[in-house]
């Protein structure tokens, strides 16, 4: 991109034909070589842009949609009955002395929240081919405008967790303090997977198959069906390798008032997160000069 060298005093070339230069900033678009920074920065200069895909990601979601929102909470609460039905009643698993329903839901409300901002994430690049082959932005905004569009389906699961908790006389202790801290820890779970996905899927766009049974196999690898209580020491601790596996156990503690507070499964959890969303976001970074060409 070339530079203009001058500038025309105010007035001048007036009648001439001569057309002072434009006058700004002058941004050089180079691709990178190998590992780059993640320049975070750009994120919050382009912070408008990631409102707005936010928007258009949760507008598109309910669009000519007959129930609307109601899905948000339809996922989760017929789930529920699913597993109080199966494995409740029928294979008697227990439930750290809580009733079966509540139970469940109560894990399958950030559960639903991980898949769901997993599986838009993980295809936002491909679903805005034409915008990232036009015009230049942060990439990284893409994945996480679509996990934090999950957000408003958080919340409404979550006031029905609460309303069902109310209705089998629960009333949630001061633990309750720590459900952002484990919000957090799901979105970055999410985010980690979906850097990783993401870029993976714009070269190999068979990724996206994948993702379904990813997500089946990770259910049962997390304890949501059933207590992580299972599991002896120092086993228990080592599940938290799996950082659903620490929000799971970590909503139940803090609304619930299981007696096994996860404080050692949620430390291991919370780095295995850290881990996977920097490593995802440097994997991410560094593909992202070939989007344009490939996507």
């Amino acid at each position: 991109m070339g530079i203009h060298e001058g500038v025309g005093k105010s007035g001048q070339g007036a009648g001439t034909g001569f057309v002072p230069p434009l006058q700004g900033p002058v941004i050089h678009i180079k691709p990178s070589k190998g590992w780059v920074s993640l320049r975070l920065g750009e994120l919050w200069e382009y912070r408008e842009l990631l409102y707005f895909l936010m928007w258009r990601d949760i507008k598109v979601r309910y669009k000519q949609t007959v129930l609307g929102i109601a899905w948000a909470v339809m996922q989760p609460f017929f789930t529920m009955i699913v597993f109080s039905l199966f494995f409740g009643r029928l294979a008697r698993i227990p439930s750290d002395g809580i009733p079966y329903p509540i139970f469940s839901f109560a894990a399958l409300v950030p559960w639903t929240f991980f898949t769901n901002s997993l599986n838009q994430a993980s295809n936002s690049l491909v679903t805005s081919a034409n915008l990232v082959k036009k015009i230049y932005f942060p990439r990284l905004a893409l994945p996480l405008a679509s996990t934090l569009a999950g957000g408003v389906d958080f919340f409404l699961a979550f006031l029905m967790l609460i309303g069902m908790m109310l209705f089998y006389g629960i009333a949630p202790s001061a633990d309750i303090v720590w459900i952002p801290f484990l919000l957090l820890l799901a979105l970055m779970t999410s985010l980690g997977v979906s850097f990783w996905l993401s870029a993976m899927n714009v070269q190999f766009r068979d990724v996206r198959h994948t993702i379904p049974f990813l997500t089946q196999f990770w259910l049962f690898l997390t304890p949501i069906a059933y207590p992580s209580s299972l599991l002896p020491e120092p086993w228990r601790t080592l599940y938290g390798i799996n950082p659903m596996a620490g929000v799971v156990e970590g909503f139940r503690w803090a609304l619930l008032g299981t007696k096994t507070a996860p404080g050692p499964i949620i430390l291991v959890s919370a780095l295995a997160a850290c881990l996977l969303m920097v490593s995802g976001a440097l994997y991410f970074r560094r593909m992202e000069k070939t989007f344009a060409d490939v996507v």
